[in-house]
């Protein structure tokens, strides 16, 4: 079968399209021919060697994969050849077939298309992880969201414009503006501005912000962390800047404030039954019209390195997705 390899970590540039033996599915494991592959900054990290999970080399990457059950092994129940399905992994995705727990696979509705899972289930469930289970936002509340029009940025703003938050969205250029207002933002700050951000943020929130949602840490992180209300809880789902921020730890004391963290993947891990029913309740969000999902844009296996390329360098609006079967390949239903 088709599939990304990397043979060494380091650059984009490592990354080549072959050839190589196809999986089965062993016991406990579903066998998924693979639709749509959503493309992640987790991915990069990983094909440079800076994730927290380090795969033996050569391997290939992709975290989350939507596509159509061809077996099942051993043990398993309730999955059946034919079934749609979306999926996560450590890794493998970028392939025409990978095996994974069943543990790790959703039954996909027949309204959701491969690329929407591929591209949404990810980003959506960590976003909802953390504002449902990892803090309780409740209608009224201040929300910010960094990276917002990113993975898990754009979905937490209109999860949390659906939950009846305040969403101010923190981007990094006026291109981003539109785009992150059409997701449900309320007001929209700026982190590479000639104002500090810190003070954006008290002009719109004077008395600080209850929530704040931040993939994308560093400095921006340091900044917003600043402007929480007293009480206020900041979420750390990532470090898309490169840089592990640094907070003052007597601004936590003195507001009373707390810091917490969203991993979705160890969630899914730890509770899969719960994780599943994250991502039916989101496919039903999406049916019900209360969130959408993001631009998406569809490429080709041998497209990953470009398509990484513009992940990396900050300039894709919503997400990408691989398909790697075939370009009419997204019709798996």
């Amino acid at each position: 079968m088709k599939a990304v390899v990397v043979h060494s970590f380091g650059t984009l540039n490592e990354l080549t399209v072959e050839d190589i033996q196809a999986p089965a599915a062993e016991p406990g494991e579903v066998l998924i021919r693979v639709g749509a592959a959503g493309v992640n900054f987790a991915d990069l990290l990983m094909i440079a060697g800076k994730y927290q999970v380090e795969p033996e080399l050569p391997f290939t990457p992709g975290f989350e994969v939507a596509g159509v059950v061809e077996s099942v092994g051993g043990g398993v129940a309730g999955f059946d050849p034919g079934d749609r399905v979306v999926a996560t992994s450590w890794y493998g995705g970028y392939a025409e077939r990978i095996a994974v727990p069943a543990t790790a696979v959703s039954l996909l509705p027949d309204n959701i298309d491969a690329s929407t899972a591929a591209a949404c289930s990810v980003a959506f469930a960590t976003a909802y992880h953390g504002l449902h289970d990892r803090t309780s936002i409740a209608p009224g509340e201040s929300l910010l969201v960094t990276g917002a029009t990113g993975g898990v940025g754009s979905a937490a703003v209109q999860l949390g414009a659906a939950m009846g938050a305040r969403v101010i969205a923190a981007v990094g250029s006026r291109e981003k503006e539109g785009p992150a207002r059409r997701l449900g933002a309320d007001d929209v700050v700026f982190y590479e501005a000639e104002r500090p951000l810190r003070e954006q943020l008290a002009e719109l929130e004077p008395g600080g912000i209850d929530v704040i949602v931040d993939p994308v840490g560093g400095a921006v992180f340091e900044q917003a962390a600043r402007a929480l209300a007293p009480f206020g809880r900041a979420l750390v789902v990532g470090f898309a800047a490169g840089a592990i921020p640094k907070l003052a730890t007597n601004l936590v004391l003195l507001k009373e404030s707390s810091v917490i963290g969203v991993y979705w993947g160890a969630f899914r891990e730890r509770e899969p039954r719960r994780a599943a029913e994250h991502l039916a309740e989101i496919w039903q969000l999406m049916s019900d019209g209360a969130v959408q999902p993001p631009p998406i844009t569809q490429a080709p296996l041998e497209d990953a390195a470009r398509v990484l390329g513009k992940l990396a360098d900050r300039k894709m609006i919503g997400r990408a997705v691989l398909l790697p079967n075939s370009p009419n390949m997204d019709d798996s239903r």
